[in-house]
């Protein structure tokens, strides 16, 4: 699972399937950047040096996104 996120009046965060193209339709808000790495650690995101660096750079330019590992509990709730 792909999560994308941007900011427009907050920071905006959608799901996709790991081709990239198939949307879920959950979508979240969250008011600071805080909460997307909250997501990205509980999500299971590999967040070695490097990625965490590319989330945070995403951060900083306002649009990024993450792959998760979720369990299959965590999966079914996103649907």
């Amino acid at each position: 699972m792909y999560a994308s996120f941007q900011f427009r009046k907050g920071w905006n965060v959608q799901f996709l399937e790991r081709d990239l193209l198939t949307p879920l339709r959950m979508t979240v808000t969250f008011a600071s950047p805080e909460k997307i790495i909250e997501m990205a650690k509980r999500g299971g995101a590999d967040l070695n040096l490097e990625s965490r660096a590319g989330l945070q750079h995403g951060i900083e330019i306002g649009r990024g996104g993450f792959y998760l590992n979720l369990t299959d509990e965590q999966y079914s709730r996103l649907l």
